[in-house]
């Protein structure tokens, strides 16, 4: 799953900000969780979005917005992320941060829960930076 998605986002960037998010009907996620357990299918999901963080910046991708508090963990571990610095505020409690990785590959990366932004947030995020 997370090679399709990096093969999609790599034919669409440069024309702008890259979406790639997690979603289905209720009854569907309800029927996986029965099947996997809830645990199980939310660290599905998270390992996925993480890989595809991970392939996203090894395409040469620095701006990173995660949405979701537990995906968000997910993908500071899996980029290695080692340092972090406050940077231009977006929203009430949501900044851009200034983050470098293990291996000194330095990141711009938003880190929202679902509690934070605004209806446009995602837009206005990469709008901070320009």
């Amino acid at each position: 799953m997370a090679e399709r998605a990096l093969e999609w986002a790599a034919s669409r960037r440069g024309a702008g900000p890259v979406l790639v998010y997690s979603t289905a009907e209720a009854t569907e996620v309800e029927s996986i969780q029965r099947a996997l357990g809830a645990a199980s299918a939310g660290a599905l999901i998270e390992s996925t979005l993480a890989a595809i963080a991970c392939g996203l910046v090894a395409q040469g991708v620095r701006q990173l917005v995660v949405a979701g508090g537990e995906t968000a963990g997910a993908c500071v571990q899996a980029l290695d992320i080692t340092q972090m610095q406050i940077g231009p505020q977006i929203d009430p409690g949501v900044p851009w941060c200034y983050a470098t990785r293990g291996d000194g590959v330095a990141l711009h990366v938003a880190l929202k829960s679902g509690n934070f932004g605004a209806d446009d947030f995602f837009w206005r995020a990469f709008e901070v930076l320009s």
